[in-house]
């Protein structure tokens, strides 16, 4: 199952809603890194392991999900519950398959702001101080006791606006063929947006793709704010990464591409014509006449991958061979080779 939120929130799995509640309230305030300024770093981690367990576990179509599923559920491995879109989730569509439910964690600070209402319990507990999210002021003592906060300096805001959202990243698969000659893929997606009363509402947009010949796994390409709108957040970019699905003739390296191909010893020996059809659909044919040993690779230049900054060159086709010895030999053969080979 991966990571156990019940195990984080120190819950059993039927817990109800209040004890989750009870929980987060109690290991929230323990980890809170404003309260472990010793312990910053692996208190920030802890934080936010409690904030997503909480977020994941409170929300009853994310936590059916994660029972049935678990994390790989949670991580787009897996359909959609029935229902509507979950805040704090995206739906991604192509022509290839059904939806895919995919989990995107909030912030840790947003969860925990929200949870206490707006108005920030570190200020106003010593009498006075007083708050709300995104870019309010602070004064006054503090509920983890005077000094903690003394970096930001009294009176001073807490964060100069809204905060922006971790980008979403989803993996778009393409094959050797549409890197070679570029496509264009329509990817639908769902998110919530606001109106102008604050009220969140589902919509589904179709973005569009431009694949560029030459493209390579890694590619990045960028929806600015496309993510689910949140009060005081703004929205995550959308990022689409090239992924490479493997195939049946060519692999790529790099700029070229390599093709293997099968012979026989005699065939190596005597020489050989390579036959084959490039990405393009194109039949290319390779006349080999130089004897192939088994590290022997023959280069057809231009005829690899196209290289996307420079659009009229192109890498090389190297053809590497896979040698089929035989397993056994006569007398009457291994005679007549060594009399064929002799110096």
């Amino acid at each position: 199952m991966g990571v156990d939120y019940y195990k984080i929130l120190q819950v059993d799995k039927n817990a109800k809603d209040d004890d989750l509640k009870k929980a987060y309230r109690k290991l929230a305030m323990k980890w809170h890194p404003d309260k472990n300024p010793n312990n910053k770093k692996d208190a920030e981690a802890k934080f936010k392991q409690i904030s997503e367990a909480y977020e994941v576990l409170s929300d009853p179509q994310k936590r059916a999900v994660y029972d049935q599923y678990g994390e790989d559920g949670l991580n787009g491995n897996v359909p959609p519950p029935d229902g509507g879109v979950p805040g704090g989730a995206t739906y991604f569509q192509t022509g290839d398959g059904p939806n895919v439910f995919r989990f995107n964690p909030r912030n840790a600070d947003d969860i925990f702001a929200e949870f206490f209402g707006f108005s920030t319990p570190f200020g106003g507990m010593g009498g006075g101080g007083s708050g709300t999210r995104g870019g309010s002021s602070f004064s006054g003592g503090s509920m983890f006791g005077d000094g903690i906060f003394s970096s930001l300096g009294e009176g001073r805001p807490m964060s100069s606006g809204p905060r922006k959202a971790l980008p979403i990243e989803q993996k778009l698969p393409c094959s050797l063929e549409d890197l070679y000659k570029g496509t264009t893929k329509r990817m639908k997606i769902s998110r919530e947006i606001s109106d102008a009363s604050g009220k969140t509402l589902p919509v589904e947009e179709i973005l569009t793709i431009d694949i560029k010949p030459g493209w390579k796994k890694g590619t990045k390409i960028t929806f600015p704010e496309k993510g689910n709108e949140q009060p005081n957040v703004i929205p995550s970019d959308l990022v689409f990464i090239i992924d490479e699905k493997p195939h049946s003739v060519f692999t790529r390296d790099g700029n070229d591409l390599v093709f293997t191909q099968k012979i026989s010893l005699a065939e190596a020996l005597t020489g050989y014509t390579v036959h084959l059809t490039t990405l393009d659909g194109r039949s290319l044919t390779v006349p080999v006449n130089s004897v192939i040993h088994p590290n022997y690779e023959e280069v057809v230049p231009r005829e690899g991958m196209p290289i996307p900054k420079e659009p009229s060159k192109r890498g090389n086709l190297r053809i590497k061979f896979n040698i089929k010895f035989p397993t056994r030999l006569t007398a009457e053969q291994k005679s007549g080779i060594k009399k064929l080979l002799s110096p």
